[in-house]
């Protein structure tokens, strides 16, 4: 069996790719930059805003891992148009594996509708497929959120709910569902615990014993809402094991 793994330069398809290095499948990489370190793998020019080299990327491959995604720059293009030539592309693929967000079909914000129009375009064609959705990355909401505070402060939208989960799980998740049949739309996958971002800044100043305070802002409109009602989040599917806790006491390590 030989896998491809898209946007191997990016966050997860990073992780996913040293993570297949110490299996025993037959791994293809994809990605517009090559990444350093790749020993053995093979790795293929591609660019979904383009068009160029995918179906040079999907030859001979048999399972492929979906990580490329593009977020803030040409998204449009690259998670619903490209992602819809690229399946045009993958008509002996065995299993496509899609990891995606949760959240995406019930928040108003541009990325996660995106997400949730290449997750339809997948249920409506032939390729087998998985979509498996998870919560958002431990460094994820420290980078985005509490990063750095401002004048000894950390402002942030304190009610806004996260159940951030580890994103080496999450990549161990996807490489585990490679030998499985094909599920559909699969289980989410979603970190151990609910916080509020209040909760998750004060824990990082109590962990780093800090000095910085926590500010607590909110705003009206429906992405502020939808976040703090914790659509982004799913109580019952706590399957990671690595808390925002245990990433932070790992940071300081």
């Amino acid at each position: 069996m030989r896998i491809l793994v898209t946007g191997s330069t990016g966050q997860l398809g990073s992780i996913l790719f040293k993570q297949l290095k110490a299996s025993d499948y037959k791994v293809k990489i994809t990605s517009r930059r090559k990444p350093e370190g790749i020993g053995h793998f093979e790795w293929v020019y591609s660019d979904l805003s383009s068009g160029e080299g995918l179906e040079a990327a999907v030859k001979d491959v048999d399972v492929i891992i979906h990580a490329a995604t593009s977020p803030i720059k040409n998204s449009k293009m690259v998670e619903v148009l490209g992602f819809k030539e690229f399946l045009g592309k993958m008509k002996h693929i065995k299993h496509l594996i899609y990891p995606s967000i949760v959240g995406v079909d019930e928040i108003p914000f541009k990325y996660y509708k995106q997400k949730y129009e290449a997750e339809e375009l997948l249920k409506n064609c032939s390729i087998p497929h998985t979509i498996v959705r998870a919560t958002q990355f431990h460094n994820f909401v420290e980078n985005l959120f509490i990063s750095k505070p401002l004048c000894k402060r950390y402002i942030v939208p304190g009610n806004f709910k996260f159940q951030s989960v580890d994103a080496g799980e999450f990549a161990s998740h996807l490489i585990g569902l490679v030998g499985k049949d094909p599920q559909g739309r699969a289980e989410d996958f979603c970190g151990p615990d609910i916080m509020t971002l209040k909760e998750m800044a004060e824990l990082k100043i109590k962990k780093n014993n800090e000095s910085n305070k926590v500010l607590s802002i909110s705003f009206p409109g429906k992405l502020y809402k939808s976040f703090s009602e914790g659509k982004n989040t799913n109580s019952l599917r706590k399957m990671g094991e690595i808390t925002f806790g245990d990433y932070l006491s790992n940071k300081l390590e």
